[in-house]
């Protein structure tokens, strides 16, 4: 029976190309204001070619279409920044608490975020999700519509 589990953890462990730490995870998740985003090189040595990404504002499959959603939040942008604050990795589930700010127009919108990880069996990431407030920090600043926004947001919480 020892030797048979034996034999099943060698196996995964063949399987696995690369286990991904929770330093590079804090890497991966950390971009400065003028800094460079990651490159295609370095998005396929953390992402396998058909992770799935979804966020509140869109659902993409595969790791071009992931690359693609990246560079067109840049281009619309003025800047982007994103800083890690806590990162955990629980057997093949890992998730980073992360602060996002874009610049846009001359106007800096905050998006406090958390993102759940999941890595298959290779070791990388098969599924990316972002759970973050996108309408509050898109509208709230926006005379008029942000009135209504903070006063539909009060229907829901008292």
């Amino acid at each position: 029976m020892q030797l048979i589990y034996l034999l099943l953890i060698t196996d995964y462990l063949l399987i696995m190309d690369r286990n991904i730490t929770e330093g590079e995870l804090q890497k991966l998740f950390t971009k400065p204001y003028g800094g460079d985003a990651p490159s295609r090189n370095v998005w396929a040595s953390y992402y396998e070619e058909d992770v799935l990404f979804i966020d509140p504002t869109q659902e993409k499959y595969g790791l071009d279409a992931y690359i693609e959603a990246q560079e067109n939040l840049i281009k619309r942008c003025k800047d982007v920044y994103l800083e890690s604050h806590a990162v955990a990795i629980n057997q093949n589930i890992g998730f980073v608490e992360w602060t996002m700010g874009l610049k846009i127009l001359n106007k800096e919108f905050i998006y406090p975020g958390t993102t759940r990880l999941t890595f298959g069996e290779s070791g990388k990431i098969k599924e990316h999700r972002d759970y973050f407030d996108f309408c509050g920090p898109t509208f709230a600043p926006v005379p008029i519509l942000g009135n209504f926004i903070k006063w539909l947001y009060s229907m829901f919480v008292s």
